[in-house]
């Protein structure tokens, strides 16, 4: 006996703790490894125990707990077997027995349960205290531990008993979660899970409200009505009521647009565990100087912000007159009045294209800690959910370089507490409620003060009359005052009269420094007159580039020079403030510099044709790079040696990752350099750019920017007669306008494009056009014709051993075949297609093939191989960030399960293809809107069901679409009943 508690001394350190697990199947593990917990009956009696939580329970509580009112004649016996077997299993220390009873000894951590429970106090004191986030996050933690089933397959009364009960709290956490996810914004996510809810729990009615309240915030007002219409007459056919009286008072504030419901409650708007204070100002200057008066006027009005209407100050200018310098000093000055953060943007309000208000709210609500997910997709959203997010903090937003009002009023905070700066070249005469300040230039003391603290109090003084020349021959800019100043800070062997010489030839156009932007140019001047051959040079030709910036490897390109070189002088260029460093390896320029830069070009790039070579070699350089990427993306397609010859100065890219990330990365650039190349010697590059970046189009996030190039493209073509550029860029404009349901006009261009093809013989356009045809004609449901397309379109193909266009024109062949009934011959096309696809290695493009087999197979009957099919494409079109596909996708699955007889996983799908933000047009909208009220009719949701189909009726109406018939005919019943 004595050895007896030395051997678990011994081991006791050497021993991983005990875990175990009810929240699904009951189970036991010691550290990671799992442990044999016997029979159902024997899994019964340690859930008995471990329910507990440490308490003991007698050994009747236990047979009552395994086998209610009718116990074998053994249990007792039963009962000690199953302890002793247990006590072996996990060990003698932690199953005890005393006074004829028995307890499990439980760690704080080695329940699920007791874990979970935590867990929640936490989650509700964080809810409490104010911080939503972080109580979302716990209930999270929370749900996530639910494996199932809780107690699964465990039997006896007791544990039915307790499986109800966490069934019961499962429910409502998933509620409390769900609440919280509509006060963050959240509510198109939402939408989905709430409708699998509602259907798999008919008669909760707190489900109900919260899909309601999810629905009004997505703007499907009638849907939601449709949802307490279809409650109210289950509630009364199953139990005889009327539905409670919140959900009653939801539809009334519904009915009445009641404002305070459409946004959520601001205070509870914060997307993280813990709250964002954005601080975006930039860096002010050390030696800022003078303006006084502006100063201590901006910092009251800031001071006063709090508990009054938001403080609007709109600062206006010519350029470089220090509106920016002012702005920033003053916001930095004021952060102390802000607690919850700062806010900037340049707007570009200068240059030839300006920030978008939606771009900016986009970034505003990212700094703000809202996640991408929960950011809508029109601007009128956004700005309701930035003023939402703001409500009850106490931010400043500062707007730099404003276009006009209208490009600043979504961006204003719109709540008491914040406060706005708005900085703009025009006076917002029409911003309403602003304190405008018309900034001039500087008095000669102050100018005098500034140039003194760049250059030394020693030099200054002892020339002063020539410092005052300086400063006055600078018109009193402060921009140009500082680079004045800063040149001969850096040359310590000039003196003040030296500089003032320099500056003496250009006195007549100093002068001119009172006449609007000419005073911007003319301290550019100043600057770039300063610059070596290399520098000089470098300046004028990278500002000659459309895009919103450049990267290291397109300046160059633009350059001429290698990599190594082209940093050195850009880096050199960001020191002289005449560009920016954007981003590592990224640079820009602020737009007036810009134009004054292609001023430069203009005068003196000599010979002039060189300005014309640059723009060549960076079109090259996109073309060459995009090239590289189509290939990765798509290995073994021809598009890619019918493209224009280009020199080989493209980068290389580690992984496809890589290569897709650089796409999207450059693709304001890209679609800027294709309209910048419209011209006869580059039209056909141009058009071939836009092939090879055909991503950005299917991505959704460059779309509507893919097709104006394309736009312009076809349009440039056309005026120079180039029927081989005009095919393709027709072509390419088809299955833009296709992808968004315009299938009348994207008929027309892929037609005109097969006309083009017979003077132009474009292998590439003699094929992708019939392809195009044939894709359009399905989508019309004009298969016969689409079969007569597609079979041209393999022949064309296969003439040009382009394998992944065969394969793409085998599995759109598929789908033809298959809506005239022949689906054998359809699956077998399908197959086709996916045999090449794999044999080329195309993951992308297998999944496209996947995502046509999955139909096929569906019609034929064979629904798990099509869920099979369509889940795998899903898989792949999401890490690819195809938008496009993957709400498409999620549409055809909510078709398969509708057909196997899944109206709620159907419904389920098809609210996710609707949360994606369907780039795929109005015409896959109502699609999707049909299938979901298919769905929600077979749940017996009618009401809402009806609301879907008379929205979808709306749309197929207004585009006048054979499939309006249907819609009518589905109506019909559910009107007349």
């Amino acid at each position: 006996m004595d050895g007896v508690p030395r051997v678990p001394q011994q081991r006791s350190p050497e021993r991983e703790p005990l875990r175990f697990s009810v929240l699904g199947p009951v189970r036991a593990w010691r550290g990671s490894a799992p442990l044999q917990t016997g029979s159902p009956q024997q899994r019964a009696l340690l859930a008995a125990l471990l329910l507990r939580e440490g308490r003991t329970a007698t050994a009747s509580e236990l047979i009552d707990a395994v086998w209610g009112d009718e116990p074998p004649s053994q249990a007792l016996a039963a009962i000690r077997t199953y302890a002793s077997r247990l006590r072996k299993a996990l060990d003698a220390d932690v199953l005890t027995s005393e006074s004829g009873g028995y307890s499990v000894r439980l760690t704080p951590d080695s329940l699920d349960l007791t874990t979970a429970e935590e867990w929640w106090a936490d989650a509700e004191k964080a809810r409490g205290a104010g911080d939503l986030c972080q109580a979302r996050a716990l209930v999270n933690k929370v749900l996530d531990l639910w494996d199932g089933e809780p107690l699964a397959n465990v039997p006896g009364p007791y544990a039915e008993t307790q499986r109800v009960r966490l069934d019961e709290w499962r429910l409502q956490l998933l509620e409390s979660r769900l609440d919280m996810d509509l006060e963050q914004g959240c509510h198109a996510e939402a939408i989905s899970e709430l409708t699998a809810l509602t259907a798999a729990h008919p008669l909760r009615e707190r489900l109900r409200e919260l899909l309601m309240l999810a629905l009004y915030r997505s703007g499907r007002q009638a849907e939601a009505l449709a949802v307490y219409a279809d409650t109210r007459r289950l509630l009364a056919d199953e139990l005889g009521v009327d539905p409670r009286p919140g959900l009653a008072e939801l539809q009334q504030r519904i009915l009445q647009a009641d404002p305070k419901l459409a946004e959520p409650s601001a205070a509870d708007v914060q997307p993280d565990a813990t709250p964002v204070r954005p601080a975006q100002l930039p860096a002010t200057v050390a030696d800022f100087t003078g303006r006084d008066t502006f100063v201590d006027e901006l910092s009251e009005l800031l001071a006063s912000a709090e508990g009054r209407v938001m403080a609007v100050s709109a600062l206006a200018g010519i350029g470089g007159v220090g509106k920016t310098t002012l702005a920033v000093h003053v916001a930095h000055a004021a952060r102390t009045h802000f607690p919850d953060g700062q806010l900037y943007v340049d707007l570009q309000g200068a240059g030839h294209r300006v920030a978008e208000p939606e771009t900016v709210l986009g970034s505003f609500l990212r700094a703000l800690g809202t996640p991408d997910s929960a950011i809508p997709d029109t601007l009128e959203e956004r700005a309701a959910l930035y003023r939402s997010v703001l409500d009850g903090r106490r931010v400043l937003v500062l707007l730099d370089n404003a276009h006009d009002t209208a490009q600043v009023r979504p961006l204003l905070p719109g709540t008491a507490g914040c406060a706005a700066l708005v900085t703009s070249r025009v006076r917002m005469v029409d911003l309403a409620g602003a304190h405008l300040v018309d900034l001039d230039v500087m008095s000669p003391e102050e100018a005098l003060q500034l140039f003194t603290r760049i250059v030394g109090e020693e030099r200054v003084a002892a020339e002063r009359e020539a410092a005052l020349d300086v400063v006055g021959a600078c018109g009193f800019l402060p921009l140009a005052i500082r680079i004045a100043a800063s040149r001969l800070a850096s040359r310590r062997t000039w003196t003040v009269s030296v500089l003032a010489a320099k500056l003496g030839d250009e006195r007549r156009r100093l002068d001119e420094l009172q006449a609007g932007d000419l005073a911007v140019k003319a301290t550019f001047e100043l600057g770039y007159g300063q610059l070596d051959s290399a520098q000089a040079r470098a300046f004028r030709l990278l500002g000659l580039a459309d895009g919103p910036d450049i990267s290291l490897a397109a300046a160059a390109a633009v350059l001429d020079l290698p990599l190594d070189a082209t940093e050195d002088l850009l880096e050199s260029l960001v020191d002289t403030s005449l560009l920016e460093s954007a981003a590592p390896g990224r640079y820009r320029y602020h737009d007036l510099v810009r134009l004054y830069a292609r001023a430069c070009a203009e005068r003196d790039e000599q010979p002039p044709s060189e300005r014309d070579a640059a723009l060549s070699r960076l079109l090259d350089f996109y073309l060459a790079t995009a090239a590289r990427v189509y290939a990765i993306e798509r290995p073994g397609d021809r598009t890619v040696d019918h493209l224009e010859a280009t020199p080989d100065s493209r980068p290389t890219f580690s992984s496809d990752a890589e290569a897709l990330d650089w796409l999207h990365a450059e693709a304001a650039c890209i679609l800027a350099c294709v309209q910048q190349s419209l011209g006869p010697d580059t039209l056909r590059r141009a058009v071939d750019l836009l092939l090879a970046a055909k991503d950005l189009s299917e991505s959704g996030a460059s779309s509507l920017r893919y097709k104006s190039a394309t736009c312009a493209a076809r349009d440039a073509a056309a005026a120079t007669g180039d029927a081989h550029a005009e095919g393709r860029a027709r072509v390419t404009l088809a299955q833009v306008l296709c992808s968004n349901g315009h299938f009348n006009l994207a008929e027309a261009e892929a037609g005109k494009a097969v006309d083009l093809h017979k003077s132009s013989a474009d292998p590439w356009t003699g094929s992708n056009a019939p392809n195009e045809l044939g894709i359009i004609a399905n989508c019309q449901n004009q298969h016969p014709d689409g079969e007569k397309h597609l079979r041209s379109a393999i022949e064309a193909f296969r003439a040009d051993r382009n394998r992944p266009g065969e394969a793409s024109a085998l599995c759109n062949l598929s789908r033809s075949l298959d809506a005239m009934n022949r689906s054998s011959a359809a699956i077998d096309l399908a197959q086709q297609g996916m045999a090449i696809y794999d044999d080329l290695g195309l993951t992308f493009r297998l999944a496209n093939a996947r995502y046509a087999l999955g139909i096929t197979l569906s019609h034929a009957g064979r629904r798990t191989e099509a869920l099979s099919q369509l889940t795998e494409a899903l898989a792949v079109f999401t890490d690819s960030r195809q938008r496009l596909w993957q709400g498409t996708t999620h549409y055809r699955i909510a078709e398969v399960h509708l057909a196997a007889g899944h109206p709620a996983q159907a419904a389920q799908h098809a609210e996710q293809s609707l949360a994606i933000g369907f780039i795929g047009g109005e015409w896959m909208r109502a699609n999707v809107l049909t299938v979901l009220g298919r769905s929600l009719d077979r749940l017996g949701q009618r009401d809402r069901s009806r609301a879907c189909w008379q929205e979808a009726l709306e749309i197929q109406e207004q585009a006048g679409a054979p499939e309006a018939d249907m819609l009518r005919a589905l109506l019909q019943p559910v009107a007349a009943a």
